[in-house]
């Protein structure tokens, strides 16, 4: 992932409504939600929520299918582990332990 990837990515992540529409599509995942569903559970109005979505959208953090009238949206599973390796490519610096939990090892921790 390139430098101007992540930071669209992060900027789309950086406001709270579109937070917490991301965190609960990783919760959803790998059904998702439909725009509606979203809209009710969090409390946002569906011209707001539209917004939000095409967001993290263009972001390529989530993706949609249509389905009849509804659009169900999707974590975007694959954008979401390159933005994760890019943020902790050099964290470790040959000490694993100081950038991810007890007992765990990344791909990018694998040479360390």
């Amino acid at each position: 992932m390139k430098t101007t990837e992540a930071s669209i990515a992060l900027t789309a992540l950086a406001h709270e409504s579109r937070l917490e529409v991301f965190r609960l599509l990783v919760k959803e995942s790998p059904e998702g939600l439909c725009a509606g569903d979203l809209s009710r559970m969090l409390g946002i109005p569906k011209p707001t929520m539209s917004f939000h979505l095409k967001e993290l959208s263009f972001a390529g953090l989530i993706d949609s299918e249509r389905l009849g009238r509804s659009i169900k949206y999707r974590l975007q599973n694959k954008k979401m582990q390159q933005l994760m390796q890019f943020l902790m490519e050099d964290c470790c610096q040959g000490r694993p332990e100081l950038c991810l939990p007890k007992g765990s090892k990344s791909a990018s921790c694998s040479d360390c």
